[in-house]
């Protein structure tokens, strides 16, 4: 197993990234290999600054980094030795079986849609986020991002991909599947949410449970909780300024220390041909190497292939 990471992406690299994936090092069983992807000049001074043996990594040089604030398309194309462009190369052909970064996030979907490709069968891959539970466990919201208006058949979809992810990854057996709303009454919302109800209400792709309101994210009403992208990433955001505010308050509790993102890693492009993973950009080398691990379980548990074959 070869899991790609991109040392030069996040606010914080190279050197978070680094002390990420040695200490994802630990974690890692024998046949799995972290193959880092960056400049290779500035990612040997770190090791050795942590006395860690360099050989335990496999390494990629590349000698450009596309931005934070670059244009997503333009980059891909114009920055062809990004370390994010050759990530997703090595994906493609295969020499990969996994990448995740913590840079541009733009750059990071559109390599994912022109490298590894969409899963046919899906309109559009999408972004996910864990939700923690308030009686212990966690859930699923989508989409966070990567789709600011949907159709309500890309809405369904989602509720297939998060469906399909909340039983593989987060264990859940026959996950409760919801469409975020402003009531929970059947004819409630704007046009998307209506016209996409009966048709999550006549499927039998996934256990749908009926609509749910922002007051239900973090409850038990449903496992997985479908929106589209624009909707989905102000709650997410929302959701994490929570954890902020409770530092800043000085205020310590089990459930809001839960919100800290740097427990789970990174947000999974759900959709297209081979785990991608896409980290926040403020990554800390705790979040990075849970980016890492959350890569390795999309592996073992060949959550793509499954979602190929779901949409056969």
């Amino acid at each position: 197993m070869k899991i790609g990471l991109d040392i030069m992406g996040g606010d914080y690299a190279p050197k978070a990234i680094v002390l990420g994936a040695i200490a994802a090092h630990q974690s890692l069983n024998a046949g799995e290999h972290l193959v880092l992807i960056g400049d290779t000049e500035q990612i040997k001074p770190i090791l050795a600054e942590e006395g860690f043996n360099p050989d335990h990594f496999e390494y990629v040089h590349t000698d450009e980094v596309i931005g934070m604030g670059e244009h997503p398309t333009k980059a891909i194309v114009q920055k062809p030795n990004s370390s994010i462009a050759v990530g997703f190369n090595l994906l493609k052909e295969g020499k990969l079986d996994s990448f995740a970064s913590a840079g541009n996030s733009g750059a990071m979907l559109v390599g994912a849609v022109f490298s590894v490709k969409t899963i046919p069968g899906i309109i559009r891959p999408c972004l996910c986020t864990i939700l923690p539970k308030i009686k212990g466990g966690t859930g699923l919201l989508l989409d966070v991002g990567a789709n600011a208006d949907c159709k309500p058949d890309i809405l369904l979809q989602f509720g297939v991909l998060g469906s399909l992810y909340a039983e593989n990854l987060l264990q859940i057996n026959d996950p409760k599947v919801a469409l975020m709303n402003i009531g929970e009454e059947d004819e409630k919302g704007n046009m998307l949410s209506m016209a996409t109800f009966p048709l999550m209400k006549e499927t039998d792709l996934f256990n749908f449970v009926g609509n749910v309101e922002g007051r239900d994210l973090f409850n038990d009403k449903a496992d997985v909780i479908v929106c589209d992208g624009f909707t989905g990433n102000v709650m997410l955001k929302l959701a994490e300024s929570f954890y902020v505010l409770t530092i800043k308050k000085g205020l310590k509790d089990e459930f809001f220390d839960r919100f800290n993102y740097e427990q789970y890693g990174g947000s999974p492009v759900l959709g297209v041909n081979a785990p991608v993973v896409i980290g926040h950009g403020i990554s800390s080398p705790l979040a990075v190497k849970n980016m890492v691990l959350q890569s390795r379980e999309m592996i073992t548990t060949g959550l793509v292939e499954k979602i190929r074959m779901a949409f056969k």
